[in-house]
């Protein structure tokens, strides 16, 4: 007999219990949010695909290393495991703890950007931009067109425009750009890989002109699993192989590891140049903590380094994208408008074909969100205009070519049935579309406004 289906490689050892909410408690809570997801109490939502950060399982070697935590203020040992780990896996020589990515994302725009510069990007991520924009820097979208189209099925659509990049240098200078940021498995466009090909060929150009690759690497071992599956020459490569050789083509990196390390708290900034480390080293005691610990705890650094290994192997890689591979075509075979093709580690529904009626001033997206949680007891989140933000010049906001709600798949918790459960709501919801109203701020924060503004149904 030859088997054809997958399975996930584990076993359930422990378990959660969570309940359903009446569609009235949920109508209550969604208000008493402002509606919004975020703001709701998890005590509240049936299943979580809220976010895919700090909230997979972790391994039962996890668990074992957090009971060999070294909490020593200085000199860690779980610190050097960790450092020799990400220099094995990932290639960068020097490596710094953060209590999450946007504290990486902080040191680096702070010893690398001065007032007046220009950062480049395969599009923006909420917290790289703020900390770019704060520290005096202008992000510049070079990620390829086919990205900001949801329907196109571009096989690598976080990929750089390399034209676009070489024109940018030409309008301001290379000595106005400290870096460009790539980021692997690109958030905001689908979740979406590059290519290898494209990585290489930006290399040369960076090489020539003096200009740094720092990459964003929190989904760094999805991206790796689609070049492995799409990208001719790599079928025959790990996934760990790929990985190593991704890093190994950038300068340095800033890491969630709250994604594809799966662990619950923790990120880090690697670096190779020696004079940046020094740098770098100065700000983390300043803003995180000692070098050896940075914003973390030694058990969750044993924990962390456990996770990277166990997020390179090919089985769970499998298995992680397979599940969300379900769920994505479940919607697309009903015929519920995704971003395509399925990405990493969300499925994104577009917001603008589902709904229509309502112009994006009046946040589609978000009154998504809003809508499916309250029929049926499953959190997402909105990607779209409110995530975009407003310019800091101009008080206007930023255009947002895609609106979309992202249900994102935390790593190694939900069951195929869940899936099923998720699928069913969005498809039950499409056919009552047109009695979705829109939204408007009763509180709009000054930045990252998706986290914490609150909403009515607009009059």
């Amino acid at each position: 007999m030859t088997i054809t289906s997958w399975a996930e490689p584990y076993k359930i050892k422990m378990v959660e219990l969570i309940r359903m909410t009446s569609r009235q408690e949920r109508a209550k809570a969604i208000r008493d949010a402002g509606f919004n997801t975020f703001l709701l109490k998890s005590e509240d939502v049936y299943i979580d695909l809220l976010t895919d950060s700090g909230v997979g399982a972790m391994s039962d070697r996890q668990w074992a290393g957090m009971m060999t935590g070294d909490e020593a203020y200085a000199g860690s040992r779980n610190f050097y495991h960790l450092e020799e780990t990400i220099r094995s896996c990932y290639s960068y020589k020097y490596t710094l703890p953060t209590h999450q990515g946007r504290g990486a994302e902080h040191i680096l725009s702070k010893i690398l950007i001065r007032p007046g510069d220009y950062v480049p990007g395969n599009m923006y991520f909420t917290t790289t931009r703020l900390h770019q924009e704060l520290a005096g820097a202008t992000f510049v979208d070079v990620i390829i067109d086919e990205a900001h189209d949801p329907a196109s099925d571009h096989p690598f659509k976080g990929n750089i425009d390399l034209d676009k990049f070489s024109d940018l240098i030409a309008r301001v200078g290379a000595d106005k750009i400290p870096y460009i940021c790539v980021a692997t498995c690109v958030n905001m466009a689908g979740g979406q890989p590059l290519s290898l090909e494209n990585l290489r060929a930006l290399r040369g150009i960076c090489d020539h002109h003096g200009i740094r690759i720092m990459h964003d690497m929190t989904r760094v071992a999805e991206n790796a699993f689609f070049i492995q599956q799409r990208e001719a020459g790599y079928a025959d490569k790990t996934v760990a192989e790929i990985t190593h050789e991704l890093c190994a083509l950038t300068d340095g990196a800033t890491m969630s590891a709250k994604k594809d390390a799966m662990v619950n708290i923790g990120g880090f900034l690697a670096l190779n140049d020696e004079l940046l480390y020094e740098q770098a080293c100065e700000q983390v005691v300043i803003y995180e903590g000692l070098h050896t610990y940075g914003g973390m705890a030694g058990r969750d650094m044993e924990a962390l380094a456990i996770g990277i290994r166990e997020s390179l192997c090919d089985d769970h890689m499998r298995a992680r994208i397979g599940q969300v591979e379900y769920l994505g075509q479940k919607l697309i075979d009903a015929g519920v408008p995704i971003v395509r093709p399925i990405g990493g580690h969300a499925i994104f529904l577009d917001a603008r074909a589902i709904l229509p009626h309502l112009p994006q001033e009046q946040f589609p997206a978000q009154a998504l969100a809003a809508a499916l949680y309250v029929e049926s007891g499953v959190r997402t989140m909105e990607r779209g205009i409110v995530s975009a933000g407003r310019s800091p010049e101009t008080g206007e906001n930023y255009g947002s070519k895609l609106e979309l709600v992202r249900m994102t798949i935390p790593r190694r918790v939900y069951t195929q049935s869940h899936m099923d459960v998720a699928a069913e709501a969005v498809i039950d919801l499409m056919e009552r579309s047109k009695q979705i109203c829109g939204l408007e701020f009763t509180y709009e924060p000054s930045c990252l406004r998706f986290f914490m503004g609150r909403f009515k149904v607009s009059e």
